[in-house]
């Protein structure tokens, strides 16, 4: 092993740590699992083990509920160290059997280092049981491990993270029990991850000592793991909760043999380590096919969300460029200043007379000014929120159709809805388009010539001349409305043209229009990112698949 193995499984670990996989896709929760295993084996195994390749071997006793697992470590040890019983589940608290002299290897944080130790007295759910003894030789610990099958999920996690910190398995199951569905899920996965691997076979009657231990042998062979030992213990009545000796005999042996030979141990260690680096790549390809299918999901889910948003910001563009805007309050309010009779005469007049005419109105009546420019503001406002609230309902509605983007809203409220903030931001930027286009109106006039025409008018009424020179087109209205807001248009742009000049004013209704246009984009780009976080928090990051592939690729290299 390479001195930088350890640097490359930290860096996979911290990348494993970091890809969300919380889209509801297919391969989700396989990806999930697959990903906490590794993170836990790296901390709970791969990285202690490659720092101490001298410490003990630790065999983890694990099996399903009622296999026997507590009184097999009981009866190994020779006395009651792990409560065994009728009532599950009973092992709460993993125990770990180790020589005295060995205690230094499990006192601290070598191996389990998220588990608190705790020594005498009843044993803590969440803690690890030490237990120093005399009959078990040095170089050896054995680890009683929770019901992989418990009804308590806390438990299984518990047993499955014990399981993947063994140098060995000492797994027990029993005749009745053998061929059942869970147990060789775990069994496949120390077979992937390359774990030493030994079966005890109890409670075998009499009459089934040899058709069901050949059955679980031919089991093993079918299911890739040949090598593993199979430990048959027949039924037998227990002695003061304990397994008699002449029973016990066949794992005796195995554990005698095992503690009296120091190369067989870490033959067995290197074994273990070297199956958990080899399973590794395959391993993690599941996380990254996991990663790979949650960012294709988001990617369909975003575009949902940003098709529609377009579709929004084409509304409003198309609502603001048709005159559709000068509807309702801004009609009225400019109305007010020419009136529809007015605006046909003075089409037919001097220029001059128009302008007086605005002059008279935006120096002469400053409420009115406000309230036109509040106008403005409202109608935009509402052609935006009405568009928001279009994209929202859409993308809602396209999200629900899928199963990923549903089980997303499901857990949100008002996704369906333009935003609280949205009124308020809207506001803020018309009143700043307001301001730019003012400033426009300045460096416009900033010349002599315009300067002096620009004083007849004000910088306030040319500004909002310009501002509805920007919406003042006929398309989309009828009738009356036609003839006003033509009206509107022709007299914006005489009078404009007469201060600035005809090539200015298109300059200016282009830039005060391009302006406007920006600003929307952004108010919805906003609103659409509400959709966007909700991903972000689910989804994992685009270069996920890329840094979990290097940091795989840098173990194949350490290794």
């Amino acid at each position: 092993m390479r001195a930088n193995l350890p640097e490359a499984l930290a860096r996979l670990r911290d990348d494993l740590r970091a890809v969300r996989l919380d889209l509801a896709v297919p391969g989700a929760e396989e990806g999930r699992r697959t990903r906490d295993d590794l993170v836990a084996q790296v901390d709970d195994y791969l990285l202690p083990r490659l720092g101490q390749m001298d410490a003990p071997a630790l065999i983890v006793v694990g099996g399903s509920t009622g296999a026997g697992k507590s009184t097999l470590l009981n009866s190994l040890v020779g006395s009651v160290v792990s409560p065994a019983g009728v009532l599950r589940p009973t092992t709460r608290a993993p125990v770990l059997a180790f020589h005295p002299d060995d205690l230094e290897w499990f006192e601290g944080a070598r191996v389990l280092p998220g588990l608190p130790r705790a020594r005498g007295g009843e044993a803590r759910p969440g803690t690890v049981q030490l237990v120093p003894t005399e009959s078990l030789p040095p170089g050896l610990a054995l680890l009683d491990s929770p019901d992989i099958d418990s009804v308590l999920a806390e438990n299984r996690a518990l047993a499955s993270q014990l399981l993947a910190a063994a140098d060995g398995w000492l797994f027990i199951t029993t005749a009745a029990r053998y061929a059942d569905a869970v147990p060789w899920e775990f069994l496949r996965a120390a077979r992937d991850r390359g774990t030493a691997l030994s079966l005890v076979l109890n409670r075998v009657p009499e009459d089934a000592g040899r058709e069901v231990p050949a059955h679980l042998r031919q089991m093993l062979e079918d299911e890739g793991l040949p090598e593993a030992d199979v430990l048959v213990v027949p039924e037998a009545t227990l002695a003061e909760a304990l397994i008699p000796a002449p029973a016990l005999a066949p794992v005796r042996a195995w554990l005698d043999d095992l503690a009296a030979d120091a190369q067989a141990r870490a033959a067995l260690v290197r074994r273990t380590l070297r199956g958990a680096l080899a399973s590794l790549p395959a391993r993690a390809a599941v996380v990254e096919g996991a990663a790979v299918e949650q960012l294709s999901t988001a990617a369909e889910l975003r575009a949902e969300a940003d098709a529609a948003y377009s579709a929004a910001g084409r509304e409003v563009e198309t609502a603001l460029r048709s005159g559709s805007l000068l509807r309702g309050e801004v009609l009225a309010r400019w109305h007010e200043v020419v009136g529809t009779g007015d605006v046909m005469r003075t089409l037919e007049s001097r220029v001059g007379w128009a302008r007086d005419r605005l002059k008279s109105f935006v120096s002469g009546k400053p409420a009115a000014e406000e309230e036109l420019r509040e106008a403005v503001e409202d109608r935009v406002e509402g052609v935006v929120r009405a568009a928001a609230e279009r994209a929202a309902e859409r993308t809602a509605r396209a999200w629900r159709d899928r199963v990923a983007g549903r089980a997303l809203l499901d857990g949100t409220t008002g996704l369906d809805r333009a935003s609280a903030e949205l009124q308020a931001a809207t506001e803020d930027e018309v009143r700043a388009w307001q301001g730019v286009v003012l400033d426009l109106v300045r460096e416009q006039g900033a010349s002599k010539r315009a300067t002096a025409r620009l004083a007849s008018l004000g910088v306030n009424g040319a500004g909002l001349t310009v501002m509805l020179a920007v919406f003042a087109h006929t398309g989309g209205l009828t009738g009356a409305e036609v003839v006003v807001a033509g009206g509107t248009s022709a007299l914006s742009q005489k009078v404009l043209e007469a201060i600035f000049g005809d090539q200015a004013v298109r300059t200016l209704a282009a830039q005060a229009r391009e302006d406007l246009f920006a600003r929307v984009e952004d108010i919805l780009r906003e609103d659409a990112a509400r959709f966007d976080a909700i991903l972000d928090e689910a989804a994992p990051e685009a270069d996920s698949f890329a840094r979990l592939h290097g940091a795989v690729d840098a173990i194949r290299r350490a290794a």
